[in-house]
Order: C-alpha cells, then structure tokens, then sequence
C-alpha cells in the first residue's frame, strides 16, 4: 500500500454513480481519511462554502453540475482546494483540459487503490503546502476598510506618506510601493515577454509563486496553461512520473498512460518551487528539458516535444547547494539566466500599511466582521516587528486579530502572543528599565519610527521643513509640532 495513510485528511466525493462513491468511501476511509459523499451534485457549492475539505474528488459529467463547475467554484471561491477529476477511458482528453483549467489530477475508470491513494495523499499534502503561502492578493477596490482612518496624528506622522500604497497597475495581484518591489516590477515588465528562464530566489513567504504568476500573466503565454509544482511536497519517488508522465503500466497503479506537468504546460508556463529540494538524478533530466526541450514519459519509448518557458524559485543560497554537492553547478547556470531576489518584509517596511489595509477587508469579508482599523499603538506595532514569516506570518496574523477582536478596533491587547512578546523583550532592551506597560513600549516604539521617518524627510529635502512636510503628508504646523514633542531640530 501507498504512504497515503500516512497522510489523512478530509475529502469530499462527488459522483451520480452510488456504487463508485461507495468504492471511493471504502477505500479512503480505510487509510484513514474522512470522507463526505455526494450522490447528487446539486448542494455541492453549498457543502464546499459551509464546510472545510482538504480535496475534492469529482466525477466529470453527471446530472446538474459537473466536474468543470466544481472545478470553476473551487477556483474562484476555495483557490486553494485541489479538485481531482474522476472520468471515463473514452474522456481522458477532456480530463487533461481539466488539468489546463487548473484541476490538481485525474483518474480513470476504473481506478485501483494504489492510483486513488496517491493521487489523493499528493492533494491533500498540496492542499497543506499552499495554506502556508501567501494568497494570490488583487489591488484593493472600493469599500474595502482602510484601517489608517481610525489611526490619527500620531500614525500620520508615523508614515502615511509611504504608507498611501500604490500598486501597479500592470501587476495588480502585488501590494507595494517600496522601492524594493517597484524595482520587482521594472524586471518583471522587461522580461515578461521573453522566453528566458527566470529564477525567483526570496526568504519563504515573500511571495515567488505571485510574482512568477505576473510573470507569465504580462507574457506572450497569458493565455496559455500556467502549471506549477512543488519539488518539496513531491516525494522523490514520483516526481519523475509527476513531471514528465508516464505509459499505462509502468509502475504498479498505472493502469492507463497520464501526461505529465511538461506535457500540460506546452505553450505555456510551468513553475517549478522549490526547486533546490529536487533529487540530483532528476536534475539531470531536467538539464535536458531546459537543452533540448523534450523528455519522454516513465515507462515509454516516444520522445515528447514541448515548448514551455521555464520559472523556477527557491529560498535556499544554490551557490551553497552547490557547493556541497547537493545541486548541479549545470543547471545553476541554465536557471539563473534571469535572477529576480524579492525583499523580506522588514527590508519594505513601506508596504506594511497597505498590505494590512488589504488583508483587514479581506478578512472582514471572509469572516463576516466589520473591524474598522487599528489604534495607533497597534498599528506602530505591526510596523515594527521584524516578520520572520514575511507577508505570510502577516497575514496570518491579521486573520487572527480580525478572528478574536471583540471590539471594531484592533488594539494592543489583540496582537498574537510572538508579537507582543518579541515587541516586550525589544522594548526592555532598549531603555535599559523594564516599561510600566505594553502600552508604553509600544509608543516608544511608535516615537522611534516617528523620528526616523521625519529625520530621512528633512534630510531628503535639505532641511526644507515645508517640503519635508508635504513628503509625510502632514501640515508644515503638524511637523513643527511633532518636531517639537520628539525634539528634533533642523540642522543646517
């Protein structure tokens, strides 16, 4: 058997055929799986929004709504649930559009259990990969809460100038302003529209996936497949059949021949993350797909030829991996054609404000609240912390603020326990006395920032306090006045 049982989880089924949902039942649930049935596919959007799955198994045509709406719902609604198409011999064409649509996989009737085990334990393990990502973010639109307008003088001093948040308008699923991530976009927007092969190299959670995705979406490809794999949730076993497909029996489970991810992505883009936790053996073959661009399928004899562009992303130093030996100084080169290294958070502390404002109406949608912002000491907070998990432990974290706020403004006493504590400990290092309270910590903090924001604007304007003041977006009596409370004079 499969290490599926070793890999559980929550599975809806959807089928017309009882007899094949009881088939599907039975065997997942003997590794260990819950699993939910649906014979009849018309409350199925209603069960996916009431309740949480980690894949979804549906048959391709039945009564009602097939497999493609599904399909379309889960995108649109559940972007991060895969969907695992179950079809007929005679339709595997249509199941591989499915796959160009954005299906995770198919199976075929009939199916054994090695095959359902694998496909659904590879899902499900993919299901909790991307959880941990950063979502796919849009520009904010109207009425989305922007949690600045409850923050006051003291925030305003503190940044509301950097903190407007333009975003791009030709990358608009990017949040930022910093000069960081607007040179992020010049080198997007020039080589989009070439086929060179592009390596995305950024701590975890900084975003490779969303910025390798608006690659491919301002390229000549845009409307060709965008198919993407994580060599770490992959085990090393499978990845060869994974990428580059495989014949009907080749390996036990293969009981009809699959395209791989090359295959899928012809024409189009494929974005292999992670791609320093990928077997030295397959390195090889993927030296050849970059040189040659063919492969053939495990267990076949028939060379395939694509035409795909080539993204690649890693969080590990490659020159140190190949060092070590752990990956080919060959394929370093053919990957590193285009680098592109994406700023930590803390490195565009700018893009903090706006990338709350965004994720704070996202979560008052998707949770049903309507906090309307942050007090001033939370918010300066926020700016501080050094978010060792980048745009993801922050999003995270305003979830959960949203989540547990019993009021409509979120204060100090609502940032997590990492937060606050790191936020404590910095605040006692800093006076040499431990403070009276959180409160005072963080104003401390906000003061800090206050001062160095208005220092590097006076000194971006030669000590001109009129035009510093415009920089920060404060009155020319505002900054006199702040000037005044933290003690900074002009210094000509």
């Amino acid at each position: 058997m499969s290490d599926a049982s070793k890999v559980t989880g929550r599975v809806l089924v959807v089928d017309d055929e009882k007899n094949i949902t009881l088939v599907i039942q039975a065997m997942l649930a003997k590794a260990g799986y819950d699993v939910v049935v649906l014979n009849d596919s018309q409350s199925v959007f209603e069960r996916l929004d009431d309740e949480e799955f980690e894949a979804v198994v549906t048959d391709l045509y039945m009564p009602g709504p097939g497999g493609m709406e599904v399909l379309a719902h889960c995108q649109k609604y559940h972007p991060h649930l895969p969907v695992v198409i179950i079809t007929a011999y005679g339709t595997v064409e249509a199941a591989v559009a499915a796959l160009k649509k954005g299906a995770f996989d198919f199976i075929t009737k009939p199916f054994d259990q090695t095959e359902l085990l694998s496909v659904v334990q590879k899902a499900v393990q993919t299901h909790r990969q991307r959880q941990k990502e950063p979502v796919f973010v849009n520009a904010p639109q109207d009425g989305v809460l922007d949690p600045l307008n409850a923050m006051g003088a003291s925030a305003e001093g503190a940044g509301a100038g950097a903190a407007a948040g333009a975003v791009s308008s030709n990358f608009t699923s990017i949040i930022g302003a910093s000069p960081q991530i607007q040179e992020v976009f010049r080198v997007i927007a020039k080589i989009a529209p070439s086929p060179s092969t592009v390596l995305i190299r950024g701590e975890s959670g900084t975003g490779k996936e969303l910025v390798a995705f608006e690659i491919h979406r301002n390229s000549t490809r845009a409307n060709k497949p965008f198919i993407k794999i994580n060599c770490a949730a992959i085990p090393a076993t499978l990845i060869e059949s994974e990428l580059f497909g495989y014949e009907k029996g080749a390996f036990t489970g293969a009981v009809s021949s699959k395209p791989g991810r090359f295959e899928l992505a012809h024409e189009g883009t494929i974005f292999l993350d992670e791609v320093a936790e990928m077997p030295l053996e397959m390195q090889v073959k993927l030296l050849r797909v970059l040189q040659e661009q063919e492969f053939e399928r495990v267990g076949g004899i028939n060379t395939v030829k694509v035409d795909v562009r080539i993204i690649t992303a890693t969080n590990r130093d490659l020159e140190a991996e190949v060092k070590a030996g752990r990956f080919r100084e060959d394929l370093f080169y053919r990957l590193n054609v285009v680098p592109i290294l994406l700023p930590s958070l803390r490195e565009r502390r700018e893009d903090i404000d706006p990338l709350v404002r965004f994720f704070l109406g996202e979560f008052n949608r998707k949770l049903g609240r309507s906090v309307n912002g942050f007090t001033p000491e939370t918010m300066a907070a926020l700016r501080a912390y050094p978010w060792p998990g980048n745009i993801r432990q922050l999003e995270n974290v305003i979830e959960r603020m949203v989540l547990m706020c019993d009021g409509n403004v979120l204060r100090p006493e609502d940032l997590p326990e990492e937060v606050a504590a790191l936020m404590v400990r910095a605040g006692m290092l800093e006076g040499g006395q431990e403070p009276s309270s959180f409160k005072e910590i963080v104003k401390k903090q906000t003061q800090s920032l206050e001062r160095d924001l208005i220092e590097k604007a006076l000194d971006e304007t030669s000590g001109n306090v009129t035009r510093a003041a415009e920089k920060l977006g404060l009155s020319r009596k505002g900054l006199q006045l702040k000037m005044k409370e933290l003690g900074l004079k002009v210094s000509r």
